[in-house]
């Protein structure tokens, strides 16, 4: 299985970004997909999931800001990022778990300046 992320960038506080992952390479449909951070020094974080069943979770940092949704084929995985914060500047990474084995992309840049 393969991740493609796309999206990111540099916004100024108070703007928006989106960001978008395609898995391929899997015969079946992604269960959970999300996105992680991490930013430099810090531990990579859990940002938002959302099962197959389309159940997200968010972490307490970006709830009410980002939303979170899948395609209709579901392996393809939305992060849409709202009133951006220079601490969301991170490194963003797309997770997807398929048949109990966890995959990562590479991660993309996000950088809100203030």
């Amino acid at each position: 299985v393969q991740l493609q992320a796309s999206g990111g960038g540099l916004v100024q506080a108070g703007g928006s970004l989106s960001l978008s992952c395609v898995a391929s390479g899997s015969s079946g449909s992604m269960n959970t997909m999300g996105w992680y951070r991490q930013a430099p020094g810090r531990q990579r974080e859990l940002v938002a999931s959302i099962s197959s069943a389309g159940i997200t979770n968010f972490a307490d940092a970006v709830k009410g800001r980002f939303t979170i949704s899948r395609g209709d084929a579901k392996n393809t995985v939305y992060l849409r990022m709202n009133s951006l914060k220079p601490e969301d500047t991170a490194v963003y990474y797309c997770n997807a778990r398929y048949r109990l084995l966890n995959y990562w992309g590479k991660g993309t840049q996000v950088t809100v300046s203030s």
